[in-house]
């Protein structure tokens, strides 16, 4: 999944790159594009912890101001591993190919509770 992806979700256009595993860790951002201005931002890890992995987010809006405090990040531990797909609780990333990542993402406002996919192509 390391590599630089492009998409479009939430009505704009998506961004999300991943570097490739080094020390015990990956790193990524995804922004959100709306009428040729950043909506937000999101800071990303997915780190070797106690013998796991755990997938840990930090939102921030199109100016850099953090929706968490300063020291909260939203965290996802992994549930489980299959080839070519890691499942994170409330993510899941399926590589469809070289150039295509899916991301499945259960996300809850309102009282609302839906799983959105988020289809990436590389560029």
């Amino acid at each position: 999944m390391a590599g630089s992806w492009r998409g479009e979700a939430f009505g704009g256009q998506i961004e999300e790159v991943w570097t490739p595993p080094f020390g015990d860790s990956m790193m990524g951002s995804f922004k959100l594009v709306n009428n040729g201005k950043v909506t937000f931002y999101e800071l990303c890890q997915i780190k070797a912890q106690n013998e796991t992995l755990i997938l840990r987010l930090k939102h921030f809006d199109g100016d850099l101001i953090g929706w968490e405090e300063k020291d909260e990040s939203m965290e996802f531990p992994l549930v489980k591993l299959e080839k070519n797909k890691a499942y994170f609780d409330q993510f899941t990333f399926e590589l469809v190919s070289e150039n295509q990542l899916n991301m499945y993402v259960v996300i809850s406002d309102n009282g609302k509770t839906e799983e959105v996919e988020f289809k990436y192509f590389r560029y």
